[in-house]
């Protein structure tokens, strides 16, 4: 019994473009062009579909999207807490003084 060899997710985005838009070659000779059996680059494209759409949150944004919108809302309470911070730092010199 052979060895299952394993494919890298790039190779896999990079197979499924040469199989979608092949125009008048067969599956089979596509695979045969990279190496692999043809049964594989038929069911790459539904898991690299469902792998981007398992990457997606609620709200349909992607992990980079949503760490970018989550960074812009956290930054307000922080500037708020420097502030208050700063503020009762110069409230305490201006107790101290009196």
């Amino acid at each position: 019994m052979g060895k299952r060899k394993k494919y890298t997710e790039e190779f896999k985005r990079d197979a499924v473009p040469m199989m979608r838009g092949r125009g008048t070659r067969t599956v089979a000779e596509i695979a045969d062009d990279l190496g692999v059996p043809a049964n594989h680059l038929h069911r790459w494209p539904k898991l690299l579909d469902a792998d981007a759409a398992a990457k997606r949150n609620e709200q349909g944004e992607t992990l980079e999207e949503e760490n970018r919108r989550l960074r812009k809302e956290n930054e307000r309470p922080r500037m708020e807490k420097a502030h208050l911070k700063s503020a009762a730092a110069y409230s305490s010199r201006q107790g101290n003084t009196s």
